[in-house]
């Protein structure tokens, strides 16, 4: 269902874990044997990529950016795992002592597990791990959207981020593409996750010229700040519903128990008769 934006976004409390970001981890413990967990998965091959144009949203009235929250009933049992990859422009200090905002754990599980997912990427943390966002880029099991270059507020006080001009908000944007195209990503869609998920009229009206559809969610992973995977799983798991789009986050000093819970959500997800989709597969129905 296709919803265009009232003049504020209202977040619940739940959501203050989309301000911060951070991530690395060491090498996950192989999944307990399991009839809903495929077998291993060949790494990418490198070579070109060939990918159907992906599906958009037509801009709002007004010629507003457009909202997409979930799935339209033809979805049928489809869900959208999205991961927001953080990293607020002014966090290098941080990473340089040696704060991680990356998790590779996590994607090397959502890899074993064979889940098509949409990761929310910050040109930020491309900068900081172009490695990464390449293999991430170059994998057709995933695509990458952009959740801004610096991760800043683009409407109003949104959980202490710093405030971007309304005149910097399109070129924050094409900045973070930029960032993707530097470090050689190819599978890229036009998507676009506000930091925070705080937006206004005023903000989408900014964003037009980037050519985006904005991405929100119907489904709060709650994972940033928990330390209880089983509560992040259940949390998921009781929300779900056809069509859905789940938020969580690939940010492992910030939220810490993801890959745990993903152990959990996936296979019982499909032991439901549910399908794994991308977020364009899921924008196609």
């Amino acid at each position: 269902m296709i919803r265009y934006a009232p003049l504020r976004a209202l977040l619940g409390a739940t959501l203050v874990s989309l301000t911060l970001a951070g991530c690395g981890t060491t090498s996950p413990a192989s999944p307990p044997a399991s009839p809903s967990t495929p077998p291993a998965r060949a790494a990418a091959v490198p070579g070109p990529v060939v990918a159907q144009r992906p599906p958009t949203v037509a801009p709002g009235p007004g010629g507003l950016t457009p909202v997409f929250r979930r799935g339209t009933r033809d979805a049928g049992k489809a869900v959208a795992l999205t991961f927001d990859a953080d990293m607020t422009a002014d966090q290098g200090k941080r990473a340089a002592r040696g704060e991680r905002f990356d998790n590779p754990a996590l994607i090397a599980l959502l890899r074993r597990l064979e889940v098509p997912s949409t990761i929310f990427m910050t040109g930020r943390w491309a900068e900081e791990y172009p490695a990464q966002a390449h293999e991430i880029g170059n994998d057709p099991l995933f695509e990458i959207a952009n959740h801004s270059y610096s991760h800043y507020s683009f409407a109003g006080d949104c959980y202490g981020l710093p405030r971007l001009d309304r005149e910097r908000i399109a070129p924050d944007v094409r900045r973070a593409f930029a960032a993707f195209r530097a470090v050689g990503a190819r599978q890229v869609v036009p998507y676009f996750r506000f930091p925070g998920g705080c937006y206004d009229a005023a903000a989408l009206r900014a964003l037009a010229p980037a050519r985006v559809t904005a991405v929100q969610w119907d489904v709060v992973g709650g994972d940033a700040f928990a330390t209880d995977a089983d509560a992040v799983a259940r949390q998921v798991l009781d929300a779900v519903a056809p069509g859905s789009l789940v938020v969580l986050h690939c940010t492992r000093s910030a939220a810490p128990v993801t890959e745990d819970a993903v152990l959990r959500i996936v296979p019982e997800l499909r032991k439901r008769g549910y399908r794994l989709v991308k977020v364009s597969d899921l924008m196609r129905r």
